[in-house]
């Protein structure tokens, strides 16, 4: 059974730009990854840290893409962009390059968010405004999206 990424944390950076991993998200990381993850720009404006079992799925279906395509291209040039692999040092901390941080707009602290597969690490400013704040659409993106009517009607539909 794979572990999940979950639970959201807040964290600081140091002097040198390096961020400890909260170690409930230590823990959960599948143990064929061991201290490397991958760490890529995220849609938003934040950071996507992802287990090496994890990335080597989306990498796949990246990869397959049509080359000759020229919007394929586009994609796969921006998606892997500033792609890095990071490793944990022997206190769970790693490094998070200036490049990314510019993309990102995080400075001195940091929220990071477990989201099943990985981890989006947020500027927490940035974060809260990326959030839904009226419950009445948070209510109606739950329905679309976890209905369990049979048929077409979504993605958990028998």
């Amino acid at each position: 059974m794979s572990q999940l990424l979950s639970g959201e944390y807040e964290c600081k950076l140091d002097p040198k730009g390096r961020l400890v991993l909260p170690a409930k998200v230590k823990a959960n990381l599948p143990e064929a990854s061991g201290s490397q993850l991958v760490l890529v720009r995220g849609f938003e404006p934040c950071l996507v840290l992802y287990p090496r079992a994890a990335w080597r799925v989306i990498h796949e279906k990246v990869m397959a893409l049509d080359e000759f395509n020229e919007e394929y291209r586009q994609f796969q040039r921006n998606f892997f962009r500033g792609m890095t692999e990071v490793e944990l040092d022997s206190i769970g901390r790693f490094m998070l390059p200036r490049t990314m941080l510019r993309y990102s707009g995080i400075e001195k602290e940091a929220i990071i968010v477990g989201l099943g597969n990985r981890c989006e690490i947020w500027d927490p400013d940035r974060y809260d405004d990326f959030l839904i704040k009226d419950q009445q659409s948070f209510s109606k993106l739950a329905q679309k999206f976890l209905t369990t009517e049979p048929g077409p009607g979504g993605p958990l539909a028998a």
